[in-house]
């Protein structure tokens, strides 16, 4: 890309990389004249303004000189602690060496012109300083002449040795970049002379044996140094030649790509990958020399380019300067061109008559190219300066990935360097981590009270403490006696009590507190008679011997049933019971009825209860501060059916006053219930469950409920609860990012009837994946999801993310409804005449650990904001008929399913199966819309050709085939599933 120009026919010189802001130092060009016929010339130096948009360069200074020069160069010599200053030295064309002040010409102030010597006889076209040394430069011109020239005492320049012969003119002069020692010379010839400064001689020479090399330019490689190119002008050869001195009978490679010779070369400091050349083919090429390829090309103009200088501070800019008095600054990092042309050479002429007849001429009219826009590419690679030489980046799993740019060898080896990338496990929660290893290796084991004393010993709070004691007591026997005792009652101890009480009473008898007349007044004796009263009398004011007299009328004719209501009426409630029970178990119950509803102190509700069985009053009517009390006399005598209900219904109380205190008294009840749902909701909502510790917390509780509830039940607990699936979700995720990828899969819940998943891939993503990735994609997908139940989208999210995080992406969508949402009646509610409310779902219910049998559990409607939605009855819709070509695909694929169904035993492969059922559907549908190309139908028919012949191993082989060479978006509905059931099918052998 373009970004600087100017017209000035010259040599250039880029200011010093430490030099800032970035200048351009232009030398009037020897032997070019332009269409004036101008001999004036001038140094000037110009500022890179890039903030500016235009193409003009801001002149900072100019001094006229008195000659042109052949070369220039900027020296980092005398440059000041900002960087500034340096020293510019220009070779003229009649021999002159001159050094100049760039700070004194851009000021305008002080000599400009610092040291000047004549000491070459012709041309100075050779110029290059030390980079190790910058007072040291060394000049090449006419006769073999070298001098060596230390800025520091300009008067007194040394030669490397004696001149070579025969003598010739030297071309270049070039100092090595990795010994400071070292410097080369080339003639036109084709010759090159290494010399060692420390000696005074050449130490090695090098020539091309077809002795049509005219050498134009000679550099070192930047970071070998042995290694060094030559470049030919000869349109014979327009070569450059990569040479390395250790084999210096012959080039080590040679970049052919120019059509006409080389006009001049510049090798990037930057990055020794990047070697620039311009030739009389009027093209500017960047090559790669390790490769020998082409990277890039500059659009440039009709003109050959002279010289072409990379800039030492910003290394994405070079300059060139061309024939058609052109100087141009460009950026390799790619854009976008407009070719420019010269307007017209008659331009630069007078329009008057150089001839004296005063009359105006007309234009010179030169044949103009067509101007046309040019796209220019960037770098086929980006450049060293841009690469990270060193990086890293976390990946999935807690991955940590870094890496390094090797250091290129000292031989340049046809073989591509070997880049190591180094794959670490980062922890960042090592807690958590240490405590998810305890949980699962409890899990695994089944060392579930062990885990449970543990977590008891190390709880740091009376209610964390109580909850672990609570799960321990699951994995017992006599669950709810247990519970019981936790809460404060024991039966052992309630004996003893009671026994003591007796006997202190016998005690007390016995010692005289109860005097012996009162003792034996309210014994009866043993053989005293006693008088029946039958007669009834008139109703005396104490009427007690009316009353006797109807009780025992009523009792002689049997008529308990009056008798128990003279005894209750007349207050005689023992008589009442005992004469109820030789009535009968009806007239018992009505008995205690009667009785339990005149009692109105503390204890009667209690005693209600116990005797009725009735403990739904208690649980709701009790007060909170009992709620021991409570879930003990549940423990004690609440049916099994019922336990879990009524648990729960304490617990919500609870839950409801909205303290953590009472939240975890509820926990305590949920426990006992075994509702490992509330559990979670009710921990939640005071515990925080956002970190990973404090979610560590939650799981660990629930995990231990959880397998105390299957060992109840002797079968899996399925996940229920939205509010779990996500807490579950969660610890997976930290699980996986922390790198326990298997450990965080046997976590995420299997199904939730209460939030649904969805799995969507990137389709950008594949609209660019390349076939092989496609393939590789499919080949893993297929692979893993045959251990899964393809409902279980958050597995599949999970694995599809360990291969694949860059590529897929994965969403979760929660089912959010109104609170008045009402659930549509199922079809059959009119027809078979159901009630609407009978076609509802209940309540969830949980079996209590402790319970001897297990009540049936039911879908509830409605949970923490989310319903089950059923689905309405669809309209019926005519589909297309599948072509009868391929009818036999349908058939054959049902039947190997169906075969699959019968011969099945597990439930997830049952689960497979009928998932793979309703996804063989997709396939179908792209065959009643004929949208599968002749490919892919060609190797379903074979596919179905093997499933009828039973040779699965062969299908499989053919699904690998048609997704390879198929686009995976078209055949990803249905494809993975048809493999999984030739799977099965295969194991099964059906």
């Amino acid at each position: 890309m373009r970004l600087k120009e100017i017209q000035r026919t010259a040599h250039q010189a880029w200011s010093p990389a430490g030099h800032h802001p970035i200048y351009l130092a232009l030398g009037t060009a020897a032997q070019q004249l332009d269409a004036s016929f101008n001999t004036t010339a001038a140094i000037e130096i110009f500022e890179m303004d890039f903030s500016d948009p235009s193409l003009d360069m801001q002149l900072k200074g100019s001094l006229a000189t008195t000659n042109r020069l052949h070369s220039i160069v900027w020296v980092n010599f005398g440059s000041g602690a900002d960087g500034t200053g340096g020293r510019l030295v220009g070779g003229s064309e009649n021999g002159t060496l001159t050094v100049y002040d760039p700070e004194a010409i851009m000021n305008s102030s002080g000599e400009a012109v610092v040291g000047q010597s004549d000491k070459h006889t012709g041309p100075v076209r050779a110029l290059d300083f030390n980079h190790f040394q910058s007072n040291l430069l060394a000049s090449g011109a006419n006769d073999s002449e070298i001098y060596i020239w230390d800025l520091n005492n300009f008067s007194s320049p040394m030669t490397p040795g004696a001149k070579t012969q025969p003598a010739e003119d030297i071309s270049v002069v070039s100092w090595n970049r990795q010994v400071q020692h070292i410097l080369a010379s080339a003639n036109p010839s084709g010759k090159a002379v290494v010399w060692d400064l420390r000696k005074n001689e050449p130490i090695i020479k090098i020539s091309d044996h077809s002795n049509r090399m005219h050498c134009s330019g000679m550099l070192w490689h930047p970071d070998v140094a042995t290694q060094l190119v030559l470049a030919s002008e000869d349109d014979r050869l327009p070569v450059i030649q990569m040479w390395d001195l250790r084999f210096a009978t012959s080039p080590l490679k040679v970049l052919e790509n120019h059509t006409r010779g080389i006009l001049s070369i510049s090798w990037s400091q930057a990055d020794s990958e990047l070697l620039l050349s311009s030739a009389k083919d009027n093209r500017i090429l960047c090559w790669n020399p390790n490769t020998g390829e082409v990277i890039y090309e500059l659009p440039t103009t009709n003109q050959w380019c002279f010289d072409v200088e990379w800039c030492p501070r910003n290394p994405a800019l070079l300059s060139t300067a061309s024939f058609d008095g052109r100087i141009t600054v460009y950026s390799v990092m790619g854009g976008s061109l407009k070719a420019q042309q010269q307007s017209t050479i008659s331009s630069s002429f007078d329009t008057m008559d150089p001839f004296g007849t005063g009359q105006m001429l007309p234009p010179l009219q030169v044949p103009q190219p067509q101007v046309q826009d040019t796209i220019v590419p960037p770098l086929k690679k980006p450049p060293k300066w841009v690469r990270r030489p060193v990086g890293a980046s976390f990946a999935f799993g807690g991955k940590l990935i870094t890496f390094e740019n090797p250091k290129l060898p000292p031989v340049q080896s046809p073989q591509p360097v070997p880049r190591q990338v180094f794959v670490s496990q980062v922890t960042t929660e090592t807690e958590f981590l240490q405590r998810s290893r305890e949980l699962q290796t409890a899990l695994q084991s089944g060392s579930f009270n062990s885990y449970c004393q543990a977590k008891i010993q190390s709880s740091k709070s009376d209610a964390e403490q109580d909850i672990w004691k609570f799960l321990l007591v699951n994995f017992e026997d006599e669950a709810r006696i247990k519970f019981l005792k936790l809460l404060g009652f024991s039966k052992d101890e309630l004996e003893r009590k009671v026994s003591w009480l007796l006997l202190d009473s016998a005690e007390a008898r016995t010692s005289g507190s109860v005097s012996p007349a009162d003792f034996f007044s309210q014994t009866p004796k043993e053989n005293s008679n006693f008088q029946i009263p039958v007669s009834c009398g008139k109703i005396s004011p104490l009427k007690i011997y009316y009353t006797d007299g109807l009780i025992s009328q009523a009792l002689l004719v049997g008529n308990f049933e009056g008798a128990v209501d003279l005894c209750l009426n007349d207050g005689r409630y023992a008589e009442a019971i005992l004469l109820s029970i030789s009535g009968g178990e009806e007239l018992l119950k009505k008995t205690q009825q009667k009785y339990l509803s005149k009692q109105k102190n503390s204890i009667s509700m209690l005693i209600s209860s116990v005797v009725t069985q009735n403990w739904k009053d208690i649980v709701q009517s009790c007060e909170l501060d009992n709620w021991k009390e409570a879930l003990a006399a549940l423990l004690t005598y609440a049916h099994p059916e019922d336990f879990a209900r009524l648990c729960d219904t304490l617990g919500s109380r609870l839950e409801c006053e909205g303290t953590e205190k009472r939240c975890l008294q509820a926990c305590l009840c949920y426990i006992c219930s075994g509702n490992i749902e509330k559990l979670v909701e009710c921990w939640a909502l005071y515990r925080d469950c956002s970190s990973p510790l404090g979610l560590e917390d939650l799981v660990e509780k629930v995990m231990m409920l959880r397998k105390s509830i299957e060992r109840l039940r002797n079968c899996e607990v399925a996940v229920q609860s939205p509010v779990l699936a996500e807490k579950l979700t969660c610890y997976a995720g930290i699980l996986a990012a922390e790198g326990s990828l298997t450990t965080a899969l046997s976590y995420l819940p299997e199904n939730s009837d209460q939030v649904k998943y969805t799995f969507t891939l990137s389709t950008s993503s594949f609209l660019q994946a390349r076939k092989a990735d496609e393939f590789m994609l499919h080949q893993q997908f297929s692979k893993n999801v045959t251990n899964v139940s393809f409902i279980d989208i958050p597995k599949l999210n999970c694995l599809v993310h360990c291969f694949f995080p860059h590529s897929l992406q994965y969403t979760l969508l929660y089912i959010q409804v109104p609170d008045n949402y009402t659930p549509p009646a199922p079809i059959t509610a009119p027809v078979m005449r159901f009630p609407v409310e009978a076609a509802q779902p209940h309540d969830n219910t949980q079996v209590p650990p402790g319970a001897p049998q297990e009540p049936s559990v039911q879908v509830g409607v409605k949970r923490g904001g989310c319903f089950l939605l059923q689905q309405l009855p669809s309209e019926k819709v005519q589909q297309k008929e599948i072509p009868p070509e391929h009818m036999v695909l349908k058939s054959t694929f049902d039947s190997l399913v169906q075969r699959c169904q019968l011969a099945a035993g597990d439930p997830q492969t049952k689960r497979k199966l009928d998932d793979a059922a309703k996804r063989l559907g997709h396939l179908y549908d792209k065959l009643r819309e004929q949208s599968l190309s002749h490919n892919i139908l060609s190797g379903l028919h074979e596919i179905s050709r093997c499933v009828a012949s039973q040779n699965y191993q062969r299908g499989l082989e053919v699904h690998t085939q048609v997704v390879s060479s198929s686009n995976f978006s078209e055949i990803s509905a249905f494809m993975p599933i048809l493999k999984v059931v030739m799977t099965i099918a295969n194991k099964l052998g059906v």
